[in-house]
């Protein structure tokens, strides 16, 4: 083999190695590009996920900031409508109470009511000495009743009539402009043992809050219908 032929074969293995090379070359830039398009895929995917979760989360933020916001106008309506109808019921008692001193000032009527709501809190009380208070311009009428109040309530549960002292210490008067927020009283009385452990409070304004709380559902109900339930 002369000299022409070693260096024809050596400029082939020079060739071969070299193109050897550029074709390991060029799978490894192919192989790389796919590498960094799925990584860059992969990137973007977790990107776009990271966004749509942040986006779900400021909607669901907004949608139970607007679920409050409802509830908190709607309670605010709810508690208007509840204080607009506890103003109509109280102006409903107001005018009842008003309609009471009516009552105190018709003599003959009044006269036969004292002796009833005395006869009634004996009966309570069934003690056989009795304290009673009334209010000053009452006491006239409440003595000229006493008697047969006592007579009465003892033919009813068959017992000697008690005794019944009037206190010095007076209910409250009527209200009047001169004494609109003062204590006051519209009529009736409040009897007690005489060791006063045991009280009866039967005025008008007494048997008026019971009447009207035990009426209050019927109420309610005939002035709102089922809004008030």
């Amino acid at each position: 083999m002369n000299d022409g032929d070693v260096s024809r074969q050596i400029q082939q293995m020079v060739r071969f190695i070299r193109q050897e090379a550029e074709e390991k070359a060029n799978e490894i830039s192919v192989s790389a590009e796919e590498e960094f398009n799925i990584e860059k895929l992969q990137l973007v995917e977790a990107e776009k996920k990271k966004i749509r979760q942040e986006y779900e989360k400021k909607e669901k933020r907004v949608e139970v900031r607007k679920k409050i916001e409802y509830s908190m106008q709607l309670n605010a309506s709810r508690i208007k409508v509840l204080q607009a109808q506890d103003d109509v019921v109280n102006e409903m008692k107001e005018s009842a109470a008003k309609e009471l001193l009516n009552v105190s000032r018709d003599h003959h009527v009044y006269k036969t009511l004292l002796k009833d709501v005395i006869v009634q809190s004996l009966v309570r009380l069934k003690e056989p000495a009795i304290l009673l208070r009334c209010r000053k311009d009452d006491v006239p009428l409440v003595e000229s009743v006493l008697d047969s109040a006592k007579e009465e309530y003892a033919s009813k549960v068959n017992v000697h009539p008690p005794e019944i002292f009037i206190d010095n210490v007076h209910l409250p008067p009527a209200p009047s402009h001169h004494n609109a927020r003062g204590p006051f009283c519209s009529g009736g009385v409040v009897i007690a043992s005489r060791d006063g452990k045991i009280v009866c409070e039967n005025t008008l304004d007494a048997r008026l809050d019971v009447a009207f709380n035990k009426k209050l559902p019927e109420i309610r109900k005939w002035l709102f219908g089922q809004v008030a339930a």
